[in-house]
């Protein structure tokens, strides 16, 4: 497959909603969903076909084949980060009194997912605070609480992207008379667009994962249409008008192997960090290769036809197709959520799914020497995801992120 990074300028208010069940009331999102890209490029492709859909054409191929193409969630950053925007792990814990990324002022982040793995095997109970501030003579002590969002790397520097959001209230119209109504107002919530005095605007960055034969032909369409495209709803009052800019195709490169190697390296040097604090002696065994996965997007898993939020030992034997006795799970961290959404091609709502939260963190450890059978299938799991409908920007994965590296007084 061949990746096709987009970046998306917003240049009118984006009105992405996801209505609570039971509610009345459509919060808006704070990213981009892929499944609204999809249908976006899906429906200027239609426009300007004016066709059929055949079975075996291109548009068959990448919307409705049994592989169709993989929209990604767009999540915000800015036109000069080059680096990739990720979610925030669910281990990641700051300040409750001055939280943030350091960079921001705050007085750091970082993860816990090393330490409390340790603690639990040596039978102890680790309630973090946050770390000392030398520069200022502060104290340790202040609590902590979880951090969230997004965030992008730069070489030693974090930062954490967010979009800003407001209410536009409009005027109810009589259909009868197509007049003004009287006392009749309604609010929405929408993302901001990007102004041109800012001297950083938002740019949300996403990508397509596409098979190699129809990447180009993707790419071509999108840049002759970048200006055409229009996301989320309220589309006729003059909103979700976007500029989207696809950058050619290019094959999609990976450090997985680096990333497991780092991660089990700080694993095993922290393990005997605490065994020193402790004067127990224990051993993390030699021959197991630990590894994590990281929800970089809301998923969709079932187990035994029922919701889940775990991604089990079995449920991750048939993600890659393999049957290894030695896999296991050592901990979990998810939460769940509901998530809805409209199919403008049927004219009606989608089913409210319940959700796994993204920024979910699964432990797993494998035989040694199984290590690069599974790289090779780990792999291929960052690229396809886990879990129902990731051709919308579900269930998208990474491996061992290099988060859980920052421990607690390496703060960032």
């Amino acid at each position: 497959m061949k990746k096709i990074e987009l970046e998306i300028k917003a240049l009118s208010p984006l009105a992405i909603g996801q209505k609570k069940p039971g509610g009345n009331i459509s919060e808006v999102e704070t990213f981009i969903p892929g499944g609204v890209i999809r249908g976006a490029v899906a429906n200027q492709i239609l426009q300007q076909s004016n066709q059929e859909i055949t079975d075996g054409d291109d548009f068959h191929q990448l919307f409705l084949s049994e592989n169709p193409a993989i929209f990604q969630n767009a999540y915000p950053g800015h036109g000069k980060i080059k680096s990739e925007v990720r979610v925030i792990p669910a281990t990641a814990l700051s300040s409750k009194i001055k939280p943030g990324f350091k960079i921001s002022k705050g007085d750091g982040v970082f993860d816990t997912l090393i330490d409390r793995f340790c603690a639990e095997n040596y039978g102890q109970v680790y309630d973090f605070n946050s770390p000392v501030q030398p520069q200022n003579n502060e104290l340790e002590g202040d609590r902590v609480d979880n951090f969230t969002g997004f965030y992008s790397q730069n070489i030693s520097n974090y930062e954490k992207k967010a979009a800003n959001s407001r209410l536009l209230t409009r005027v109810g119209i009589n259909r009868r008379r197509a007049t003004s109504e009287e006392s009749v107002l309604y609010s929405i919530q929408v993302l901001n667009e990007s102004k041109q005095h800012q001297k950083e605007a938002v740019i949300y960055k996403s990508a397509i994962l596409v098979p190699d034969d129809l990447a180009a032909s993707l790419h071509t369409f999108i840049d002759n249409h970048q200006d055409n495209f229009r996301l989320g709803g309220s589309i006729s009052r003059g909103l979700g008008k976007v500029k989207i800019t696809a950058k050619k195709p290019s094959d999609i490169k990976t450090n997985l192997g680096d990333r497991l190697n780092q991660f089990n390296v700080k694993l095993r040097k922290r393990w005997h960090e605490w065994s020193n604090i402790f004067g127990i002696i224990s051993e993390i065994p030699n021959n197991r290769i630990y590894f994590t996965i990281d929800l970089q997007a809301d998923a969709i898993l079932t187990e035994n036809w029922q919701y889940t939020t775990v991604i089990s030992e079995a449920m991750l034997k048939e993600f890659t197709g393999l049957e290894n006795s030695s896999l296991k799970l050592h901990t979990v961290y998810s939460s769940y959520d509901y998530r809805s959404g409209w199919n403008a091609a049927w004219g009606l709502m989608k089913d409210i799914e319940l959700v796994t939260n993204r920024g979910g963190v699964y432990l797993f450890s494998v035989d040694k020497e199984k290590e690069k059978i599974w790289i090779d299938k780990l792999t291929e799991l960052e690229l396809k995801g886990v879990g129902e409908r990731t051709s919308e920007g579900f269930g998208q994965v990474q491996i061992c992120n290099e988060f859980h590296n920052v421990l607690r007084e390496e703060a960032v």
